[in-house]
């Protein structure tokens, strides 16, 4: 079995090409293991996000329906945000902010699903997922995003699962927050 130093890529050089809000785009120069030569790498580093498969008193999950600009194209996916700093210590409170923005629901029964990159062979992303069930009104709650639209929807199992097929949900923590749901409603 091969070690961690016989796949490292170590950085020789590295230039910040663009320093954004959102993200962050590197250009390294990496000694490629052995004696492979050197490569380029163009990266990008993100802080993060939280998503929340919810799923109401009803068992439908909540989804929330967005304009997606770099798919031109509207889809539904799970109530998920980026982290913001100095959330990274405690992501499930950031998932509460999101889950409580995105639609007006909160709760005390929280389960984390999975930790998982989005983009690994160019972005460091990594998106904390969390299942909320026992779900409550909140009579106040903090609007959403000045910049985002969303259109709310609740479906079931099957509904989701139909989605997916005519590819109208069409991102990962989606789909996989669906399969989890099914695992977990067929275990």
């Amino acid at each position: 079995m091969m070690n961690f130093e016989d796949f490292e890529e170590k950085t020789l050089s590295r230039e910040n090409i663009f320093k954004g809000k959102v993200i962050d785009v590197k250009y390294d120069t990496v000694a490629l293991p052995g004696d492979l030569g050197l490569a380029k790498r163009e990266l990008i580093f993100h802080n993060g996000g939280v998503a929340v498969l919810a799923i109401t008193p009803e068992q439908k999950m909540i989804l929330v329906r967005q304009f997606r600009k770099a798919l031109e194209k509207v889809i539904y996916e799970i109530p998920a945000g980026k982290l913001e700093q100095g959330e990274h210590s405690d992501p499930e409170s950031a998932m509460l902010r999101e889950l409580e923005e995105e639609t007006g629901m909160t709760t005390k029964s929280v389960k984390k699903i999975s930790e998982f990159y989005t983009a690994p062979g160019f972005c460091n992303e990594k998106i904390y997922l969390y299942k909320a069930d026992n779900l409550t009104k909140v009579d106040k709650p903090r609007p959403h995003d000045d910049d985002e639209v969303l259109e709310r929807h609740e479906v079931t199992l099957a509904e989701a699962k139909a989605l997916i097929q005519n590819g109208e949900i069409s991102d990962a923590k989606t789909i996989l927050a669906i399969q989890y749901w099914e695992l977990e409603t067929h275990a």
